[in-house]
């Protein structure tokens, strides 16, 4: 994502934001935004490991 990018989805992600809204809000919504796009990256990367062999790594049933 590119600055201005980042900075006009940081306005509009404020702009959700009831006005009781506290910083820990904020937050919590800027780490769950990061995490999914984290998740979505890896994903397109093909950077992620199936159900199926997390669980046999952890000896799980299916």
């Amino acid at each position: 994502m590119t600055p201005t990018t980042v900075k006009t989805e940081a306005f509009k992600m404020i702009d959700q934001l009831p006005d009781t809204a506290t910083w820990q809000d904020l937050m919590h919504r800027i780490y769950v935004r990061l995490a999914i796009e984290s998740g979505l990256s890896d994903s397109e990367a093909e950077k992620t490991v199936s159900v199926s062999e997390i669980r046999a790594k952890y000896g799980l049933k299916e």
